[in-house]
């Protein structure tokens, strides 16, 4: 049952009803109030003096005993008297609340459990004055701040808005700067409390404003603050960089104090209820445009509750000087991070890649990244700058390879030609001869194993070999190494000492004529070369012996 407020009024009508003679029940029907405590005021009337004969000129006496027996003190106002049911219970109330720390919204609960039935504003008022609990919170106005002194910045939710990038509603958040001095603001929407969005929304501010405060207070988001602390917070990086390049200090509110930073924290509630709630926005953009009308038409040009002026005016006339100069270079918002140099020279940052040298392979570095340059830094110095790459990409500076690995990484033919040139005439011809096609880097492998071939051999057989091998366009490493070969075995038969048993050749089972192989050959790069046989070709290869 719905519990009624009880007053002197109600207890007079309860002791005319019993006068008439009606029944507890009947009683109840009528007024709407309990048996039980029709009970509890009629057994207290009588100890008061009540009976069938007291005169009506005396119930409102009798009643307004009965009240003060019930509550103490004089009779109270009929919203005290909904208190009634609670009395049996204050120290029931009192341990909950006291020592088992509940919440009043726990113990209005459990009480209803137990079927006493109050509203929760009555077990409050009970509680608050009677227990003591809670209590009006003392609260002290903050000296008020100088023109363009501090502004004040908070998130707020504001509700769904669609988004046509996704095709579907996304929620739609409000960054309301207000400055605190005017109480002018501006509200910034968009669908992220990222960093980025913070930034953006500080740059379109100051914008609106055309300057910028000394101080800014805003609440630990964490887009700002990576760790909260009443007295030493620790801001984002790239937040405190952003501040610097504005000029304006930074100051958190207090964890869990809303207080702290009350004027902001109210204009949230008003943009939703006033701006927000009951329109219908294409989009996040549309919502800006009328956002930005609202801030100058409405939410500037109304009388504040607290100041009692107009906020728009207010700044014009006082504020607005005061504030800081903008710059027009907009802040480029960087990111930081902590990168491990991989084994091919290289750390990914932002799915990018960018090289350092060798010496920095397995070491961690820190990387800066903004829109147009990457820096990076080992042990706080910096070490290389490149330009910022799309996802996929990668920006590499050769040097920063070994230079036996530098120029194969680079596809450089011309570093092979310059190499193959320092070791002989004839090997420089043969380099440039074997790169000089189309796509010349195919044969590069080529040209590293014919550099290898110096420090194997020595640079005047690979000379000579190189010299065999133009004469003949055999334009292929792997014949020029077998040359060499042969004109080693060859020497090495003729240096035999005396006494040495020489093998002999017998004759070939399936020999051919000489003539037989007379035809053209083509040699690796698809060019003709007569040749008459076989065995001319391999007199004119050996014919002139290399040193030893």
């Amino acid at each position: 049952m719905a519990h009624k407020e009880y007053s002197v009024t109600n207890i007079i009508d309860i002791l005319r009803r019993a006068k008439a003679k009606d029944s507890f029940r009947r009683i109840a029907r009528s007024t709407g109030i309990d048996r039980n405590t029709i009970r509890n005021y009629l057994r207290l009337a009588v100890a008061h003096g009540f009976d069938d004969t007291t005169s009506d000129d005396r119930l409102p006496d009798i009643a307004s005993a009965v009240i003060r027996s019930v509550y103490g003190g004089e009779a109270k106002d009929p919203e005290l008297c909904a208190c009634a049911p609670l009395l049996p219970h204050r120290e029931l109330l009192s341990g909950w609340l006291e020592n088992d720390h509940l919440t009043l919204t726990k113990a209005h609960i459990k009480l209803g459990r137990m079927g006493i039935a109050v509203t929760y504003s009555t077990l409050y008022r009970y509680a608050r004055e009677e227990l003591g609990f809670g209590g009006q919170k003392v609260t002290v106005r903050m000296a008020d701040t100088e023109p363009g002194e501090v502004a004040q910045v908070d998130f707020g939710k504001m509700g769904l808005v669609f988004d046509p990038e996704v095709g579907r509603n996304r929620v739609l958040h409000a960054l309301v700067v207000t400055l605190i001095q005017s109480r002018y603001q501006y509200v910034y929407l968009t669908h992220r409390q990222d960093l980025n969005a913070l930034v953006t929304g500080m740059e379109e501010a100051w914008s609106f404003f055309s300057g910028v405060t000394r101080r800014l207070i805003l609440d630990n988001m964490k887009a700002a603050v990576v760790k909260a602390d009443r007295y030493e917070p620790v801001f984002n990086r790239t937040f405190q960089d952003y501040s610097q390049h504005r000029g304006f200090i930074i100051d958190s509110a207090v964890v869990r104090h809303p207080e702290g930073k009350g004027t902001v924290e109210n204009q949230v509630r008003y943009v939703r209820e006033n701006f927000f709630k009951g329109e219908e926005f294409k989009n996040r953009d549309h919502a800006q445009q009328e956002a930005q009308k609202w801030c100058r038409s409405f939410a500037g040009l109304r009388i504040h509750g607290t100041t009692r002026k107009r906020p728009f005016l207010v700044f014009e006339q006082e504020e607005q000087k005061a504030l800081l100069p903008l710059s027009d270079e907009r802040f480029d918002v960087p990111a930081f991070a902590q990168c491990t140099v991989h084994r091919d020279h290289h750390i990914m940052f932002k799915k990018g890649g960018y090289s350092l040298p060798t010496m920095y392979i397995g070491k961690e570095v820190d990387v800066r990244g903004d829109s147009a340059l990457v820096r990076i830094y080992y042990q706080n110095q910096l070490i290389r700058t490149h330009p910022k790459v799309a996802a996929g990409k990668r920006s590499t500076d050769f040097d920063d390879y070994p230079k036996d690995k530098s120029a194969y990484a680079m596809r450089d033919v011309e570093y092979y030609k310059r190499k193959a040139a320092e070791n002989g005439e004839k090997q420089g011809e043969f380099m440039a001869e074997m790169l000089s096609g189309d796509i010349p880097w195919a044969f590069i492998r080529q040209a590293q194993k014919l550099l290898r071939l110096t420090d194997k051999y020595g640079a005047a057989r690979v000379e000579g070999a190189c010299q065999r091998a133009l004469a003949f366009g055999l334009m292929n490493v792997s014949r020029v190494e077998g040359i060499i070969k042969q004109a080693l075995d060859k020497q090495q038969t003729q240096t035999k000492p005396a006494g040495t048993v020489t093998p002999i050749s017998l004759a070939a089972h399936f020999s051919r004529p000489a003539d037989y192989f007379s035809h053209h050959k083509e040699n690796d790069h698809g060019n003709n070369i007569g040749i008459e046989t076989a065995s001319e070709v391999t007199a004119s290869l050996f014919a002139v012996d290399y040193p030893a």
